[in-house]
């Protein structure tokens, strides 16, 4: 388990309550330290990651977890805005959505994603995922300091 300096600010941007809930659950059961931000569409998201309004004091998050279909700006155009930003395009930014699409795999590649991962349907196995997306982000790969 990391210690407090090995904590690191998550931001959900997820517009399905029960994705939500189960994302929060996993973050419980897996006893992830990590705080947790969830914003429900795409223009909050630039919103909160521009610090814009009701998040004006928010922290800049260290990884973003993107759903694709979001509602007001999708997550492809989040994804687009967030990578050619200057300030914004080192947060590394994890697809995490029900698509499986090839076109959808492609192009968050293309749009500079740092990874695409299906949601599983099984709640076990999404708990296990979010784990292992927690544990390679905390313990293998070195994130830029904020």
């Amino acid at each position: 388990m990391p210690d407090a300096t090995n904590v690191i600010e998550v931001l959900l941007v997820e517009d399905d309550p029960g994705d939500v809930l189960m994302t929060r659950e996993a973050f419980e059961h897996n006893k992830v330290v990590n705080r947790l931000s969830v914003v429900s569409d795409g223009v909050s998201a630039m919103d909160y990651l521009r610090k814009r309004g009701e998040f004006a004091d928010a922290v800049t998050p260290d990884l973003i977890l993107l759903d694709l279909n979001l509602p007001r700006m999708d997550g492809r155009e989040v994804l687009a805005e967030l990578k050619a930003d200057p300030e914004l395009r080192k947060i590394p930014v994890v697809v995490l959505t029900t698509s499986e699409a090839e076109e959808d795999v492609v192009r968050s590649y293309s749009l500079y994603a740092n990874a695409f991962v299906t949601k599983p349907v099984d709640f076990d196995r999404f708990i296990e995922v979010v784990r292992q997306i927690d544990d390679f982000f905390v313990t293998v790969v070195r994130l830029p300091n904020r």
